[in-house]
């Protein structure tokens, strides 16, 4: 099948521990746990997360591994958007940064006009954004 508009896409990206990761992603954000594992310690037997909205045609991947643990290497501009189409809701920012977020400004002033961004736990960066997405 070619690749379309409709294909699902897996934003993958490693963790230092997916127990705070999931706080921050399903706890904080609101997102639904699509599955987790945990792995057996060999090559490609990671601990694993993936978080998204089960509607969505697209989800985050956590992974983490002992012994073989690549850290995370956000930078400022490594960043997940998402569009609310109106006001970010100071009760989802404040979720957010009582599981682990950290509001952050942002280098690009754009994003500091149209929205607000806050650091996962391992650096990442999540804006949201008070544009619709056929504006931005």
């Amino acid at each position: 099948m070619p690749f379309t508009g409709q294909s699902h896409i897996r934003i993958a990206r490693p963790s230092r521990d997916l127990a705070a990761a999931e706080r921050f992603w399903a706890e904080g954000l609101g997102l639904s746990v699509l599955y987790s594992a945990k792995g057996d310690g060999t090559p490609g037997h990671h601990d694993l997360l993936m978080v998204g909205a089960p509607d969505a045609s697209w989800h985050l991947e956590l992974v983490y591994s002992e012994g073989q643990f690549t850290a995370p290497r956000p930078t400022e501009e490594d960043l997940l958007v998402i569009y609310l189409d109106g006001p970010v809701p100071e009760e989802m920012v404040a979720a957010l940064e009582a599981h682990g977020g950290k509001r952050v400004a942002s280098p690009n002033p754009y994003w500091n006009e149209w929205g607000v961004t806050v650091e996962d736990p391992d650096g990442y960066r999540l804006v949201l954004c008070t544009r619709p997405w056929s504006n931005a």
